[in-house]
């Protein structure tokens, strides 16, 4: 099994999964088509299935195009708000390609009808992998959009943190540098998430992808699978897990980086309402 790490848009990644004895390929959240088809072509594999983790358009505004360009291509998910949708799936389904199997699990939170995709192959000495969406990030997780700080609390504890440790994590966005600034704010001692941005700023600076980690690691510095954690219940002034990612998304929520300075050019447009004609321009 081979992952091809693809960034989009300003911070997306969308992955093709390349089954090697079959060189049948595999899009997980098919967000450019044109750059997507560049890959497999370059590859020589045959696009067959696009694996969606949930509708929001920077992870599926691909697939009508998809479709149209690739005959008989199979969309996959588990909400039928996803675009070309052709199979729905349900939790703990499990789908092959060639070599490579593929369970399907629930995890509702950032949206009530989101998939992850653990995949592995048997008897084969490489760790499995998952990819998440926007259910877990590296260093943090998506934000509760449609659902509850208990089915989030499931969905990362229980259904995706009782995975094998060695399992790779591959996300949907490249957030790692924010999430792991967050993290140091809920645990300041903590010397693991001090080492991971170390890391990752170093990884940020020179253009480089944080994906994957391990969900080994994640236990290690990310708060939202730390809720049992003496430090992070400190932190939250709560003991339930529950009512803990409960607070850690409304903390999290609120976090911000340090603006940026507006370009002088903006400012002075504002003033002078012209800021329609300077965008215009650009």
């Amino acid at each position: 099994m081979k992952v091809k790490v693809i960034s989009v848009l300003e911070d997306n990644y969308m992955y093709l999964v390349i089954e090697e004895n079959t060189r049948e390929a595999i899009a997980v959240d098919a967000t450019v088509p044109k750059r997507l088809l560049e890959i497999v072509k370059k590859e020589e594999v045959k696009l067959t299935t696009i694996l969606t983790t949930h509708y929001h358009w920077d992870h599926s505004r691909g697939n009508e195009e998809l479709v149209q360009l690739c005959p008989g291509l199979r969309v996959c998910g588990a909400d039928e708000r996803i675009g070309a949708l052709t199979h729905k799936l349900t939790h703990n389904q499990e789908l092959k390609f060639g070599a490579i199997c593929v369970r399907c699990l629930l995890t509702p939170g950032h949206t009530l009808g989101h998939m992850c995709y653990f995949m592995w192959e048997d008897n084969c000495p490489d760790a499995p992998a998952v990819f998440s969406g926007d259910a877990l990030f590296i260093g943090g997780c998506g934000r509760l959009l449609e659902g509850t700080a208990e089915q989030m609390y499931r969905s990362l504890n229980e259904t995706l943190g009782t995975l094998p440790k060695e399992t790779k994590v591959f996300c949907g966005h490249e957030h790692t540098v924010r999430n792991l600034k967050f993290a140091l704010k809920v645990e300041p001692d903590n010397e693991a998430v001090k080492t991971k941005l170390a890391w990752a700023k170093a990884r940020d600076d020179d253009d480089i992808p944080t994906v994957p980690s391990t969900l080994g690691e994640e236990f290690h510095y990310n708060p939202f699978l730390r809720v049992v954690e003496e430090s992070v219940q400190k932190y939250t002034g709560k003991k339930d897990p529950v009512e803990v990612m409960k607070v850690l998304h409304m903390e999290n929520d609120n976090f911000k980086k340090p603006a940026e300075p507006l370009d002088p050019r903006a400012v002075l447009a504002l003033e002078w309402g012209l800021l329609g004609s300077l965008v215009q321009k650009k």
